[in-house]
């Protein structure tokens, strides 16, 4: 009224607002914001845990895993028991989520560079948080998010890194090998876990107060080696002769191409033949089902603060590992291969408005959380991205679905999931086929099985178009770059 008033009493002063307000619908959305429209875009919580297999309750993949936190946020969302990873290492990975673009695009094959835009598929893209920043949202982040130092420069606003957290004087179980590569009881009390100290700060920005809608990421280190949690996570499990070891077929890598066992026997890891002789097999595995439950534990802890905040009902929460983890499988420790145990992890997503308590088996990627977020929060696409919104699937889990699941290990080297196969092809032109209806461990390959081809052909029209050759700098390959090509 006021406004009103006076620019009846002052023609001049009216052209004037006239004009701001011409500059206010020119200028930058971030610049319009907050306005009542954006105020109604849903939040989003996205947790990443780091090594994470299918090692949780909702998925079955343990008997002795115990997840209480995140299964109870399977049962508010849509569990997607068929997802993969793009790269089955740390840093390829997390740059493809938060790039939207495959690795076979980018050259971002390994553990280093870490700084992605040396690759010049990468140099301009928008990454996730910058993408909703641009679009009005305040983003937070903290832990492990990216794989290095890249978190800081994508967020508005970043906590504490998750780090590996503190170790002994001396190694408890590992004494040679690795740094890292260690397992078993410490630290004396959670306080001193880095995990618990990103759950304290997430915690703590979930309690403030927001005139604009935001995305918060929390990144988790465990189960991530060293497995060391404190001792009462390990008293909740069964004693080290209770332990259930992994599905384990004899001569199981018999049938793999010889390609295939070069590229998957250089890694950091120790040998499997090594947790057999010196019987450290059992203990390793219970102190990966420890490090999973304290890292549930954690989970619950920022999910209850969002119960908590008033945020919930406006709240988009996604819930991923960047890769699984072999503990014994195929003889493997680790991530580094093509098969299941590497590349599948656990998603779970909960949208306001979406299916709730379901699942689907039809295939997903990390790589399709980027264009879900953008179409579930009513943001324009983004025409560079590589994956495909899974609102589809949120509204309805059993709708037609013809995209498949791509992960790279290096540079021509891919595998292929659909609801009912695994194609594995490497850059020798040798092939791994597996029917995951009926051989879901992945045990036997078919691939050289004439009554196949017809099957092969059809899963190799899925391969990317692209293979770019690695990025300048790339190390971190284990056997990769010695002699394997």
């Amino acid at each position: 009224m006021l406004v009103r008033t006076e620019q009846q009493e002052n023609p001049a002063r009216q052209v004037v607002l006239a004009l701001a307000l011409a500059l206010a619908m020119c200028a930058p959305l971030t610049a319009q914001l907050p306005d009542r429209a954006a105020k109604a875009r849903p939040n989003v919580l996205m947790i990443m845990i780091d090594d994470l297999n299918d090692w949780v309750g909702c998925l079955g993949g343990h008997a002795q895993a115990a997840t209480p936190n995140i299964d109870a946020l399977a049962r508010t969302g849509l569990l997607f028991t068929n997802a993969h990873c793009q790269a089955p290492i740390c840093n390829p990975s997390r740059v493809s989520m938060l790039t939207g673009r495959l690795p076979s695009t980018s050259g971002v094959y390994l553990l280093q560079p870490q700084r992605f835009r040396v690759s010049p598929a990468l140099a301009k893209a928008a990454t996730l948080p910058e993408y909703l920043t641009r679009h009005g949202y305040h983003t937070m982040g903290c832990g492990k998010i990216y794989h290095g130092s890249s978190s800081r420069d994508t967020f508005d606003e970043y906590g504490p890194r998750a780090g590996f957290g503190p170790r002994p004087k001396k190694k408890i179980n590992y004494k040679q090998g690795h740094p890292l590569w260690d397992w078993g009881a410490f630290p004396k009390d959670d306080s001193r876990m880095p995990d618990a100290r990103v759950a304290n700060w997430a915690i703590a920005k979930l309690a403030s107060k927001r005139d604009r809608p935001f995305l918060l990421a929390v990144g988790f280190a465990r189960p991530h080696v060293p497995l060391y949690v404190p001792q009462k996570w390990f008293d909740t499990l069964p004693a080290e002769s209770e332990i259930v070891l992994p599905k384990v077929f004899a001569d199981d890598r018999s049938d793999l191409p010889a390609y295939a066992k070069r590229l998957t026997h250089g890694v950091p890891a120790p040998r499997h033949e090594w947790f057999l002789k010196n019987r450290q097999w059992r203990r390793a595995v219970r102190s990966y089902l420890a490090c999973i439950r304290f890292v549930d534990h954690q989970v619950g802890r920022v999910l209850t603060a969002l119960d908590n905040s008033g945020f919930a009902d406006n709240t988009i929460v996604v819930l991923a590992s960047d890769h699984g983890f072999h503990l014994g499988e195929k003889e493997r420790w680790a991530k580094r291969s093509l098969w299941s145990e590497s590349t599948r992890v656990p998603l779970i997503v909960r949208a306001p408005g979406h299916v709730r308590s379901k699942r689907t088996d039809q295939p997903a990627g990390l790589i399709d959380i980027y264009p879900t977020l953008l179409d579930l929060c009513h943001l324009p696409a983004n025409s560079n991205l590589e994956g495909h919104s899974l609102v589809p699937l949120l509204r309805d889990p059993a709708a037609d679905w013809n995209h498949a699941a791509i992960t790279t290990f290096y540079k021509d080297n891919h595998a292929v999931v659909t609801r009912d196969w695994r194609y594995v092809c490497y850059a020798d032109g040798s092939q791994e086929l597996y029917d995951r209806r009926d051989d879901p461990s992945e045990f036997h390959n078919l691939a050289a099985q004439p009554k196949h081809a017809d099957q092969l052909k059809a899963l190799r029209a899925y391969l990317p178009g692209v293979n770019a050759d690695p990025v300048p700098g790339s190390t971190g390959s284990g056997s990769l770059l010695d002699g394997v090509k």
